[in-house]
């Protein structure tokens, strides 16, 4: 399993309309395969601050399955001009302890 994991930074009083559009957003992630989970987290000290965390099988399920599908373009519609700065996103896999 590879998880994805992103700090969403929203452009300030855009939050609320961007937790509505997240949600519909997710209709397109949970269509590609590979694709587990995803969870969106919101920090308590910045209201303006999120962290995005997804679970896929393997990372060309997220980095080719989605980024190259057609749902990505509308999920690019939905999210993208909301982020300043535009997010880092970066895959981690559990390391066996």
């Amino acid at each position: 399993m590879i998880l994805e994991v992103a700090i969403l930074y929203i452009k300030p009083g855009l939050y609320p309309e961007f937790e509505i559009d997240f949600k519909k957003a997710g209709q397109y992630i949970r269509s590609i395969p590979g694709y587990r989970h995803h969870s969106l987290q919101k920090c308590l000290e910045n209201v303006n601050k999120y962290i995005l965390l997804v679970e896929w099988d393997k990372l060309e399920d997220h980095t080719v399955g989605f980024r190259q599908s057609d749902v990505y373009v509308h999920w690019k519609e939905l999210l993208h001009h909301y982020y300043d700065p535009f997010p880092v996103v970066e895959h981690f896999k559990e390391i066996e302890l």
